[in-house]
């Protein structure tokens, strides 16, 4: 149970809808660290509308792929 605890403190503060939105751009670009990953799935797993937004992503992003080839 304290190790639960202390890996969570140590995540830092959850993000926010416009950091998550900030994150889910940069992760088309890079790999993200571990612990922006985490705080990531944390929000989306309970944010529609950033699932929306991080699905509206992958959309754009396979349609730019087909429209290339």
């Amino acid at each position: 149970m304290i190790a639960r605890v202390w890996k969570l403190k140590h995540l830092g503060r959850f993000t926010n809808c416009r950091e998550a939105s900030r994150l889910i751009s940069q992760a088309e670009e890079r790999r993200l660290s571990w612990r922006d990953w985490v705080r990531l799935r944390l929000h989306i797993h309970w944010c529609l509308a950033c699932q929306r937004a991080e699905a509206q992503m992958r959309f754009l992003r396979r349609a730019m792929r087909h429209y290339r080839d």
